[in-house]
């Protein structure tokens, strides 16, 4: 039986103008969820005060989302910027002076110096006494409020000013990063630095007042960042399972948010801690995966490496999803795409549906929506392999009900 249908989330729930109405747009994260997905769940297969949860959050849009539908939740990921992320996102308005804000930073003469040995690769020497002192007053705040309405803004400011090519997936300097910096070193880049940031606190004091016009219902949150999802275990049972997974072949989440990671305090060792646990640099103890579609696929993957790469996919994401399945009463969704190794689409949609039909599930449909915009670079050819670029058009949201 056909269980496949189109949507288009976007159309379906009319609750936002667009996928990054209020917070949810805040703060750029990879694979992030758009709102409309788990806006939709939850006006199909929710009640209020159900108790929701997302063991790889990203950006946390499940909680943001859980919250204007009165609903509990839980969320976990590997990249500590999450909890940071999930209070800026759910702030209450209230009256803020921007350019008392800019002004105070302005005359700060505090200094927070990173721990990061590779600081001097990606930022110009001509530019660090002035971050560290911007950096300085923001770990210098006691007062909690200004110092997260600031935070993404620094964050993203502090970007702009470094040698990442920001339009990347990950951290990376291009041709185009470094004429941006030259281009910020011969101008009067200090003035472009408070511009920029003065507009990007006037977004988030945005986005936090329209997010307070969707009203968000005073919930039970739980949101636990730097935790390995591949071997913590869920305490006490939950309504409903709604997460994206990692993409097949992008993974380094910590790699792409390391350079945050350093301004807002994390040591060296720990991040890299951190990313050794990212699913491609760990070994994973192998798990039964029950779906014919994943043996054939990797029958037909001639390279070790590959094949070690889709083995430590599977076994990882699988093998977290099933052991963490036992505690879930009601209803998994899992928002996946259609990735590919080496031009060979892989159909994570079929693999993880008729993996949890083996353990008893119900696989009631698989929703198809059509990608309307995509961050990363696209390609005709992969510039890596030369082989036809052939990435997913759509993404897939799986649903599965406990019989």
């Amino acid at each position: 039986m056909i269980k496949d249908r189109k949507i288009a989330f976007r159309e379906a729930v009319n609750k936002f103008t667009s996928t990054t109405y209020a917070t949810f747009g805040l703060y750029r994260y990879p694979a992030k969820f758009i709102p409309q997905v788990i806006a939709y769940v939850l006006e199909n297969y929710a009640q209020p005060r159900m108790k929701v949860f997302d063991p790889f959050a990203g950006y946390g849009t499940v909680g943001i989302v859980s919250r204007i539908y009165d609903c509990d939740y839980e969320l976990w990921d590997l990249n500590p910027i999450l909890e940071t992320l999930h209070k800026i996102a759910i702030l209450e308005p209230k009256k803020v002076d921007v350019k008392a804000i800019l002004k105070r930073i302005a005359y700060s003469n505090e200094k927070f110096v990173p721990d990061w040995s590779n600081l001097d690769y990606w930022f110009p020497e001509e530019f660090l006494p002035f971050l560290f002192k911007m950096w300085g007053f923001y770990h210098s705040l006691e007062d909690e409020y200004m110092k997260l309405i600031v935070t993404i803004p620094l964050l993203k400011t502090a970007r702009y000013f470094s040698f990442d090519d920001i339009q990347r997936q990950k951290l990376s300097k291009s041709p185009v990063s470094k004429k941006r910096v030259a281009s910020l070193l011969s101008s009067n880049w200090e003035t472009q630095f408070f511009d920029m940031l003065g507009r990007e606190i006037e977004k988030v004091i945005k986005g936090i007042n329209e997010y307070s016009t969707l009203l968000p219902k005073h919930v039970k949150p739980i949101v636990r960042g730097g935790i390995d999802t591949c071997t913590t275990d869920l305490e006490e049972e939950k309504d409903l399972l709604i997460t994206s997974p990692p993409y097949l072949q992008s993974q380094e989440y910590i790699r792409q948010a390391k350079m945050d990671l350093f301004w807002l305090g994390k040591k060296e060792d720990e991040i890299k801690k951190l990313g050794k646990l990212e699913i491609p640099y760990r070994d994973i103890e192998p798990q039964s995966i029950f779906s014919e579609t994943f043996s054939k696929m990797r029958n037909k993957i001639k390279q070790d490496n590959l094949q070690i790469m889709f083995d430590r996919y599977f076994w990882g994401v699988l093998g977290a999803l099933t052991r963490l399945q036992e505690k879930i009463r009601n209803n998994m969704f899992l928002f996946v795409g259609h990735s590919s190794v080496r031009g060979r689409q892989i159909p994570l949609d079929r693999i993880f549906s008729e993996h949890f039909e083996k353990l008893g599930w119900v696989h009631e449909s698989t929703l198809v929506d059509t990608i309307v915009a995509r961050r990363l670079f696209t390609y005709r050819r992969n510039p890596a392999t030369k082989i036809e670029d052939r990435r997913t058009l759509t993404e897939n949201l799986v649903v599965l009900r406990r019989k």
